[in-house]
């Protein structure tokens, strides 16, 4: 029998990785997701040609459903109910919410479902769970930047120039991606061990879509309740937007100001909830 020296003279020679739980802003390990950089693009970008596959019109889709919900809302708001667009043309007032709002609910509808739609790869392998709804949350920019090209044609037909606002434009998208990541931790969490709040999140997105400003403008919320309406993230939102590209007077401040707060609350909180919770993903899902 061939005996191998060991290179350690002793037990107490050989190396030992000790294991501990992790306390406080460490426990989060935000900086492993750059370390996983490359499975966050693989996820996103086959959450984009499943998406597309096999379907006759593809990217298309992207832009008829706001083209379709501006045609709607055109319709019943503005021919019917006679809601004001504080001075814009209709159809650009409510396509440019369309934008920021269709990126929302897409992202909160995908990375809700995230976790539990990922159970196989949950239960394999380590990776920062994170990468899952964040993953979701992108992939949906994809569908906006089609979305967009149909917005600036419209800006130039009814002759409407962007002002130097527009420069705030990408702080605006990103609060519409972060909103949607905020709440979808929280959600995504939950429905790992309630699966009933996967059935809530479309009735949910519906009621949020009206207790936003998509088809009205903030201008008609009562003052008595423009606080507590302040308090929904995308108010901020959608307001930024039409007043970065439609060149509007002015937005309300304080309500983006409020509305980007509520954002932060809810990703701070999302956070640690779902990093507390991710512990016991792979032994519910």
């Amino acid at each position: 029998m061939k005996i191998i020296e060991s290179e350690f003279e002793t037990a107490a020679d050989i190396p030992h990785l000790c294991i501990e739980r992790s306390h406080g802003w460490t426990s989060l390990r935000l900086y492993e997701i750059w370390e996983y950089r490359e499975l966050l693009y693989f996820l996103i970008w086959r959450d984009v040609k499943v998406k597309y596959k096999q379907t006759f019109i593809g990217a298309t889709w992207a832009i008829l459903q706001p083209v379709m919900m501006m045609v709607v809302f055109t319709l019943v708001f503005k021919n019917i109910a006679s809601v004001t667009s504080d001075g814009l043309p209709y159809p650009i007032f409510a396509y440019t919410a369309l934008l920021p709002w269709n990126l929302f609910a897409g992202a909160l509808n995908r990375s809700s479902a995230s976790v539990v739609g990922q159970s196989n790869l949950i239960s394999k392998v380590y990776f920062p769970r994170l990468i899952i709804p964040l993953s979701a949350t992108i992939s949906g920019l994809v569908d906006f930047t089609i979305a967009f090209l149909v917005l600036v044609g419209m800006m130039i037909w009814f002759g409407i120039a962007p002002t130097l606002g527009v420069l705030a434009l990408p702080l605006f998208i990103f609060l519409a991606l972060t909103a949607p990541f905020a709440v979808g931790l929280w959600l995504s969490a939950l429905n790992v061990r309630y699966r009933d709040v996967g059935h809530a999140i479309p009735f949910l997105i519906q009621l949020w879509m009206f207790a936003s400003p998509v088809a009205y403008p903030v201008s008609m919320v009562p003052e008595k309740w423009r606080f507590l309406y302040s308090l929904n993230p995308m108010t901020g939102v959608i307001e930024g937007f039409r007043w970065a590209l439609l060149g509007k007077e002015s937005p309300d401040f304080g309500v983006i100001a409020l509305s980007s707060a509520v954002v932060m609350l809810l990703l701070f909180g999302g956070l640690i909830y779902f990093k507390r919770m991710e512990r016991t993903f792979a032994d519910v899902v």
